[in-house]
């Protein structure tokens, strides 16, 4: 099986061929999304924003009357796992907005998946989304909704006088967004996903 591991993984990572071009498809299916290699380890891509990502879920009553929570952020529960952690793992750091990066890339601006990896990147989201939820609020749920703000990253000094000023925030946003440090360049509301009863 490791020999299986390396002989995709250095086909991922090689020089397009006849090998890697005509097995694409089995080979995506095992690097994404657990083994994705890249180079920005050596370049890195600072992030430009800082993105909150919330969570909150419905469920139907025995009524039928539908509860939805409150929202949930789940990048607080990174950055507390973080805090705390002398030697913080690098799932607890970097799972979450790396799956909300593929996720972008693969969906654009319309929440709509277009390919076999699309429907797996929502899923993965989608996954963590549901787990984190599950493990620190009690109680079931059916549906899962994501919310993403997109905030900047103060510059420091006197760079961030020179900054242009950001919109100001829309009144659906000032009234329904939790508190934020500074206001949101973008809300977007994902649409609304069912979870399957193991995610609970």
């Amino acid at each position: 099986m490791a020999l299986v591991h390396a002989v995709l993984i250095f086909l991922h990572v090689a020089p397009p061929n006849a090998i890697s071009k005509r097995y694409s498809q089995q080979i995506n299916a095992w690097v994404y999304p657990l083994f994705e290699q890249n180079w920005r380890l050596f370049a890195p891509d600072p992030e430009s924003v800082n993105r909150q990502i919330l969570a909150r879920t419905a469920h139907t009553a025995p009524d039928g009357s539908v509860q939805v929570s409150p929202w949930f952020d789940l990048n607080a529960v990174d950055d507390d796992a973080v805090e705390h952690n002398v030697f913080p793992s690098h799932t607890t750091q970097n799972m979450l907005r790396r799956a909300w990066s593929s996720y972008l890339e693969t969906h654009g601006g319309d929440d709509r998946p277009r390919s076999e990896r699309a429907l797996m990147m929502e899923k993965y989201l989608r996954n963590i989304a549901a787990q984190r939820v599950a493990s620190l609020r009690q109680g079931a749920f059916e549906s899962i909704q994501l919310r993403v703000l997109t905030l900047p990253i103060a510059a420091p000094g006197r760079a961030a006088a020179q900054r242009p000023a950001l919109p100001a925030p829309t009144a659906q946003t000032a009234q329904t967004a939790p508190a934020a440090p500074a206001a949101p360049v973008d809300t977007r509301n994902l649409p609304w996903w069912k979870v399957t009863s193991h995610a609970n």
